[in-house]
């Protein structure tokens, strides 16, 4: 029995609810980063980022690859910074809604 195209989504995007997780993936998006370097950049302990990087590996949305002691972390397709990219003009967008509505307001009051 197969999984709705809607629920498989729905994972999906509990797959990527997680600030540390959207993190990594971003980074990833530049390139492909052995874990060191993640764990310079991001204020989280080894475990925590291994669970993460184990939950988003989980879900195919990277890979990793051993070179020699080094784990290297990918972005398994394009297609993840892409949608991080629309994620990203989402959010824009509906701030530049928001900033236009708050300026609205705040002439009315004080024009009233």
């Amino acid at each position: 029995m197969s999984v709705p195209l809607y629920q498989a989504k729905a994972e999906l995007f509990r797959t990527l609810g997680h600030p540390v997780r959207i993190r990594v993936l971003e980074m990833l998006g530049e390139g492909p980063r052995p874990v060191r370097d993640l764990l310079a950049e991001l204020d989280v302990e080894a475990s925590s980022l291994s669970q993460q990087l184990a939950v988003l590996r989980r879900a195919g949305i990277v890979t990793a690859t051993r070179e020699g002691a080094t784990v290297v972390y990918a972005l398994s397709t394009s297609d993840v910074a892409e949608l991080l990219g629309a994620a990203r003009q989402i959010l824009t967008d509906m701030l530049d809604t928001q900033g236009k509505l708050l300026a609205e307001l705040r002439a009315e009051s004080g024009a009233g």
